[in-house]
């Protein structure tokens, strides 16, 4: 199935059904509740960002995948996390988790964000122009450690990626 054959939208605030749809999508794709429970917690806080929690759907309206953009901070400056991002496991490799991706990366630049910083796939999200963090930088949070090649930001804008240490939400425990 081809990218154009899905539809994506933002998750809508209070909506019961979305927040119970997110948290099986990321059931589904995780082996611990660890990242519903992260969402349950960013949502209604002020690191959640209207309009960058996104959901994909099939043809058929099928949520299958989402993807949550939310604020932290790089040194005093604003930017996003990507975190989390999961597609039900029977749809991953369908291109719905890269077609989201690349919707929530044009909401959050249609936004007037600037920066991404991702820990994830050291060879998945390059596609999209993320590269390692120690290119522009940028430093995990205090106290940890982690590779190099993982850490990765992505400058929405022609503007420099800030320098300093992320900081992450509250719910992140980081």
């Amino acid at each position: 199935m081809g990218e154009e054959n899905w539809s994506f939208r933002a998750e809508v605030p209070g909506d019961t059904v979305d927040a119970a749809t997110v948290r099986r999508i990321l059931r589904s794709a995780f082996d611990t509740p660890h990242e519903a429970e992260l969402v349950d917690a960013l949502r209604g806080g002020p690191a959640w960002l209207p309009g960058l929690s996104m959901l994909a759907r099939t043809p058929e309206g099928e949520p299958v995948a989402y993807v949550l953009l939310s604020r932290c901070h790089i040194a005093s400056a604003d930017a996003l996390a990507l975190a989390p991002c999961a597609t039900v496991p029977e749809r991953q490799g369908d291109g719905v988790g890269t077609a989201l991706i690349r919707a929530a990366l044009d909401a959050a630049r249609a936004a007037g964000e600037s920066t991404v910083v991702v820990l994830g796939h050291p060879t998945y999200y390059p596609r999209f122009g993320f590269r390692p963090c120690a290119d522009f930088g940028v430093t995990p949070p205090p106290g940890h450690d982690w590779p190099t090649e993982a850490f990765l930001a992505l400058a929405l804008d022609d503007g420099p990626v800030p320098a300093g240490a992320v900081r992450y939400p509250e719910p992140f425990g980081l």
